[in-house]
């Protein structure tokens, strides 16, 4: 009886998935700090941290003050479950973005990523007036190629960090988000490999040269399995594990059942013999087909108990599902689509319709959508 399209959360599969990720944490005296980019929901972030969590990873300032939580009772309550580290995944470098920085510092155990000078210079400046030191991690690149300093560089840059006073190093970081371009699951350890043989180089180097490191952090999803194991990287950044999605199932890091988020549709139109059409589109799915569009990615979704059926096309509010061989389909029929990147669909979306051994409960918001907070600058 619901309403299409909507946003579907399994919470049979989610609890499995956050149990099931933090257990490895645990058995290899890791701490998890997820990147909550993925669901942007406070609900969720507090389930994470009821489980096991010490900290987080975030995408976005408005989701380091949600951690935060602006509100000092909220804020406690948090600390109270154990979040003790919020993080940002990105240096910043425009004036409102350090002056936010600044008041998380404030505010909490906030720290940075840094990989180049002239922003670390620019936050320097500013804490000094506030009269604060800022915590960060330098970022290395691990084969993203995207943030990050060269491994054979890190002590040359942190070497300059270290004359800006007010700001306190913690550790190293990086992100393996090339392990995306993995078209079958053979492929990730080389992944892996870079990961973890470029965080051990940098941390040498860095030893070496006498520096100490609180923190290595790292991750992904589809390297956490093999990730959490290594021996230098004590803290762990996984984000889209909670829901998984169609990207994970092409290189068998999930299946069918451990997928929790979906979308709901309703068949609307059968143009053609071989062509349908459903009330989802790109608004609910996105158009991501892999960060690297890797040949592994068919479609825009996968179809649950229809694998004659491919998500071939989307407009902004329609999509339409080619047929492959016999299908019993027929309009007004639903249909549950499992998105090719969960993340995506998530930040598409208000609300999350949460299922729970097939019946509908109710819903949870998605609190840090887009610019939530709602700032309004008079110019």
């Amino acid at each position: 009886n619901l309403k299409t399209p909507a946003i579907l959360l399994n919470m049979n599969a989610l609890k499995n998935n956050i149990k099931v990720y933090q257990e490895m944490c645990n058995e290899n005296n890791k701490e998890l700090w997820p990147m909550i980019k993925t669901h942007k929901s406070k609900e969720l972030m507090k389930m994470q941290l009821e489980a096991g969590a010490t900290g987080a990873l975030c995408g976005t300032l408005d989701e380091c003050e949600m951690c935060c939580d602006i509100s000092l009772d909220e804020c406690e309550m948090c600390c109270d479950m154990g979040m003790k580290k919020i993080m940002y995944a990105y240096p910043v470098a425009s004036k409102e973005s350090i002056e936010r920085v600044i008041e998380l510092t404030k505010k909490s155990d906030f720290i940075i990523r840094l990989d180049n000078l002239c922003g670390a210079e620019m936050i320097n400046e500013s804490a000094e007036k506030a009269g604060v030191i800022v915590s960060y991690t330098i970022i290395v690149d691990s084969g993203l190629h995207r943030f990050g300093v060269p491994v054979e560089k890190v002590v040359e840059f942190a070497d300059e960090l270290k004359k800006m006073k007010n700001l306190k190093l913690r550790g190293l970081s990086s992100h393996p988000g090339h392990v995306y371009a993995a078209t079958c699951e053979a492929e990730i350890q080389k992944y892996v490999e870079d990961e973890c043989n470029t965080l051990a180089e940098a941390k040498k180097l860095m030893t070496e040269a006498g520096y100490e490191l609180e923190y290595i952090t790292s991750g992904s999803t589809p390297t956490f399995a093999e990730a959490v194991k290594d021996k230098n990287i004590n803290v762990l950044h996984p984000g889209n594990y909670v829901f998984l999605d169609s990207i994970q199932l092409s290189i068998k890091k999930a299946e069918i059942k451990d997928c929790a988020l979906t979308v709901y549709a309703t068949v609307i139109s059968h143009p053609s013999e071989d062509l349908f059409i459903c009330d989802a589109g790109a608004k609910c799915l996105g158009l991501d087909q892999g960060a690297h569009g890797n040949s592994s990615i068919v479609g825009f979704g996968t179809v649950i108990n229809h694998p004659e059926l491919v998500v071939a096309g989307l407009s902004e509010e329609v999509g339409k599902l080619h047929v492959h061989g016999k299908t019993d389909l027929k309009v007004g029929d639903k249909i549950e689509i499992i998105p090719n990147h969960s993340c995506s669909t998530a930040n598409l979306c208000s609300f999350y319709t949460v299922v729970e051994n097939e019946e509908v409960v109710r819903s949870i918001p998605v609190d840090v959508r887009g610019n939530s907070f709602k700032r309004i600058i008079y110019l």
